[in-house]
């Protein structure tokens, strides 16, 4: 075992920590590694068992170190192999005191799924194989409810699920995709997974931003995709105005006629902006996806896909040669969630302490000394000095938070993203520990 004292410049808890997040960045500490012991480490350097303690419950909360019990403590191994490569990079493990870095939904906040349960039928109505693969109540209700006039629409699985079989049925391998930077990490999974290049677009307060757009559009891409509200990361929402803005560009642009956009409204019910979407101006070239799973919950898997005809009946064709259709009894449940009254007003109820712990954070870190934007949905995107530091300085005070890499395509400012909607109290000692985080070098 190497000696890890060398490279520790303060002994400190904080320190002690850093010096070994510094050996596991450049790989002097391999994955799987066995650490010192405490009272080994401890000794070397001189403190007390305790200070190196604090130091590894530092990096066991960073996601940099796990413990085997008696076996030791050892350098976190790749995150499961299960997970595709970017879902790797926001796997985090568990134990931090406050875990902002999971980008799901408070399971205060999402609506009683007990009564929905009561008032359905005992068993589901599946005529054949064949039969339409929505139920006709929520059917019509979703087309009621889309921000705008759609020809067609199905069930699906989540907006993954959606998003996944649209690209199945528009893309060829080499194609090039125009999506936003920041974005989802497994956006960029899917990407890989389907042998895309990539053509990145910055954004900005509101939205994608439209210089970048246009030259985007310049390298012909099949489809663009991107997040119309409280963006994965950033909380960004695309006003109604750039929107417009957008749609005009797409439309007039010579070397994209044929470019389809796919939309991904993953937080539409809860988000505090209004419905936005392209196809207000361009039917015929939108796919918009709906979920439900940060509202009414991830383990529903249920969303909606909207567009042109063709495409949606080619999106419903493939599916029946897999899962074949979304569960019926599964839409029953979303159906009876989005016209109860009382489930209406907790997604009511929601929508507003979401939009709260985005304001009351966004105040925290400015009083601070810090800056933070703030954003709609769940989720915000807090600029720091450097990521590693200030992902330890957070764990050192019990703050999980997810690192910004996955998110980027290419070098960018360091970043990382901060689930507001899990921040239920503590919120002036949180903006606070983001503020010095943001300065952690």
């Amino acid at each position: 075992m190497k000696s890890v004292a060398l490279s520790i410049g303060e002994s400190t808890p904080h320190g002690i920590a850093a010096g070994i997040a510094r050996l596991i960045a450049t790989g002097e500490l391999a994955p799987g590694e066995r650490l010192p012991t405490v009272r080994a480490l401890a000794a070397e350097l001189g403190v007390s068992p305790a200070t190196v303690s604090h130091a590894w419950q530092t990096l066991a909360s960073a996601g940099l170190i796990t413990s085997r019990g008696r076996s030791g403590s050892y350098v976190r191994d790749e995150p499961r192999e299960w997970l595709p490569q970017r879902y790797r990079g926001i796997d985090a493990g568990d134990g931090a005191r406050l875990d902002l870095s999971r980008g799901t939904p408070d399971p205060e906040l999402l609506p009683d799924l007990g009564p929905a349960l009561a008032r359905l039928g005992a068993r589901a109505d599946t005529p054949n194989y064949q039969a339409k693969p929505d139920i006709p109540e929520l059917h019509d209700l979703l087309r009621a409810s889309w921000p705008a006039p759609v020809a067609s629409i199905t069930v699906v699985n989540g907006a993954l699920d959606a998003i996944d079989r649209a690209l199945g049925t528009l893309v060829r391998f080499g194609d090039r995709i125009v999506v936003e930077n920041p974005t989802f990490p497994p956006f960029i999974d899917l990407i890989d997974h389907y042998g895309l290049q990539a053509v990145p677009v910055g954004l900005d307060a509101e939205g994608m931003r439209p210089d970048e757009f246009s030259a985007a559009l310049g390298t012909t891409p099949a489809v663009v995709l991107m997040q119309p509200r409280a963006h994965n990361p950033t909380g960004t929402s695309t006003t109604p105005a750039r929107a417009a803005q957008l749609a005009g560009i797409l439309a007039r642009s010579r070397t994209a006629p044929d470019t389809i956009v796919i939309e991904d409204d993953h937080s539409g019910s809860i988000s505090s902006t209004p419905d936005v979407t392209l196809a207000t101006w361009l039917p015929e070239r939108v796919l918009h996806v709906r979920s439900y799973s940060k509202s009414h919950g991830p383990d529903l898997r249920i969303g909606a896909l909207g567009g042109p005809r063709p495409l949606v009946d080619r999106v419903v064709a493939r599916r029946l040669l897999g899962p074949g259709w979304t569960s019926r009894m599964m839409q029953a449940i979303l159906h009876e969630l989005l016209t109860h009254p009382a489930s209406i007003a907790q997604i009511d109820t929601a929508r507003e302490v979401y939009a709260a712990r985005q304001s009351a954070l966004a105040d925290a870190v400015r009083a601070a000394g810090g800056w933070l934007a703030g954003g709609d949905g769940i989720n915000t995107w807090l600029r720091v000095a450097d990521e590693r530091a200030a992902t330890l300085q957070l764990a050192a005070v019990g703050i999980r938070v997810a690192a910004g890499a996955p998110f980027q395509l290419g070098e960018q400012e360091a970043h990382v993203r901060v689930t507001v909607g899990a921040l239920r109290d503590d919120v002036a000692a949180v903006g606070a520990a983001l503020a010095v985080a943001q300065r952690a070098s």
